[in-house]
């Protein structure tokens, strides 16, 4: 059966300035509908919106639809939805090249090698609680404790020098904003790659035991050598992903445990709750907060509609995150709900290749910043938080937080 779209509107990118946690209301009015509604994105097109969990799912995971224009141009004025991919660009590519550079790159994030730097996790995560604890506070949660960890995490991944580490996330900022000057859009790219490409010569010449340089070796020996800018492009998104994703989930979601004292006294209580509660505030909070965008190559099918081919599609990765019939009661915060289906990492062949990464530094955030300081609260009122609206990736710009005396 065929549907046509049963109005056109603009895509909902405000938030409900009263619960700047919740995804835009107009979701819960897409998901009652029939179909899926054909909305007027800022990149100017008109994509359809598909917000039930199982139709997201289904979009997903069909190899007819591309994504060339990925992750979130929709949002983003003036973006380009066709410009050409990169060589190397994972996040774009399809089919034989997106498998190929996927295949090379699994082997640096199973279960097993993620595990086996849990201990260096724990002990990031307690030397920084160790030196917020020296000082009297108030601190900023997110400069001195949620951005660090991830940072240091994905550069002992990479090879990187941490001492970079400051220049490289003020140009990240300018990279994921929607609303970002040309200009400086350029030129943090340019610095970017810069420092990418110098990183990525020197891992050539002598390749270590660092992610980048396992990944040359392994391409090598089977054959399949990357080239210069396919690892530039590749550094640069793991490096990129690998910090400001978990950042911002651990600012967003310390914010919103503060906010749900019950839910966070049980966290306290046990903190073995941490894997469940990692995996239920992925799914409140969703922070790829506008979805991801694909383009139909064929004729798809997605409930009972006919997609065309050639038209725009966005996964409304939050609006499925709370979909009551899959998450009951999806608008409250359960940390002992088995979350684990949540859509927080996507689905299908471009779902998250760090995804474990994320969720053991998660954890071992969620088990020891709690329970070592069990008196953590806002030093500033609520209201005055700064959220970022206008970001891919949402977060809290800052978190001003202080405690009591009696710590661990």
């Amino acid at each position: 059966m065929t549907v046509t779209a049963t109005f056109a509107r603009d895509f909902p990118t405000e938030r409900d300035s009263g619960c700047p946690f919740d995804p835009p209301a107009e979701y819960t009015e897409l998901r009652a509908q029939e179909g899926t509604a054909s909305l007027a994105c800022p990149v100017g097109v008109e994509a359809r919106v598909v917000s039930r969990y199982a139709d997201v799912r289904a979009m997903l995971g069909d190899p007819n639809l591309s994504s060339h224009a990925a992750p979130s141009t929709h949002v983003v004025a003036g973006g380009l939805l066709d410009r050409p991919v990169a060589p190397g660009s994972l996040l774009n590519m399809d089919g034989p090249g997106h498998a190929r550079l996927r295949r090379l790159l699994t082997p640096e994030f199973t279960v097993k090698r993620i595990q086996a730097m849990r201990p260096y996790i724990q002990g990031l995560v307690d030397d920084h609680l160790d030196a917020l604890l020296a000082r009297t506070g108030p601190v900023d949660l997110v400069r001195d404790f949620a951005l660090p960890i991830p940072s240091l995490v994905i550069c002992e991944l990479l090879g990187v020098d941490y001492a970079d580490r400051d220049r490289f996330q003020e140009q990240t900022a300018v990279l994921i904003g929607t609303n970002s000057d040309p200009a400086a859009l350029e030129q943090a790219n340019l610095e970017v790659v810069g420092f990418m490409t110098q990183l990525v010569l020197t891992k050539l010449a002598a390749p270590g035991d660092d992610l980048l340089g396992r990944l040359i070796v392994r391409a090598r020996e089977s054959g399949q050598e990357l080239s210069v800018e396919e690892l530039v492009t590749l550094g640069i998104t793991l490096l990129i992903a690998g910090h400001e994703t978990t950042a911002n989930m651990i600012g967003l979601s310390t914010l919103a445990l503060l906010r749900q004292p019950d839910q966070l006294a049980a966290l306290r209580a046990d903190p073995g709750l941490a894997g469940t509660a990692v995996d239920e505030m992925l799914r409140y909070l969703s922070i790829v907060q506008f979805g991801v965008l694909r383009q139909a190559t064929g004729d798809v099918t997605i409930g009972d509609e006919t997609i065309k081919a050639g038209e725009w599609l966005v996964a409304a990765l939050s609006a499925g995150n709370r979909d009551e019939s899959v998450f009951p009661d999806p608008d409250r915060i359960d940390l002992k709900r088995e979350a684990t289906a949540h859509l927080a990492f996507g689905y299908g062949i471009h779902q998250c290749l760090g995804q474990q990464l994320a969720r053991v530094e998660l954890q071992e955030v969620f088990a020891r910043l709690h329970q070592r300081i069990p008196t953590l609260r806002l030093a500033v009122p609520f209201e005055d938080i700064e959220f970022k609206n206008d970001a891919l990736v949402y977060g809290v710009r800052a978190l001003p937080v202080t405690w009591d005396g009696e710590n661990r």
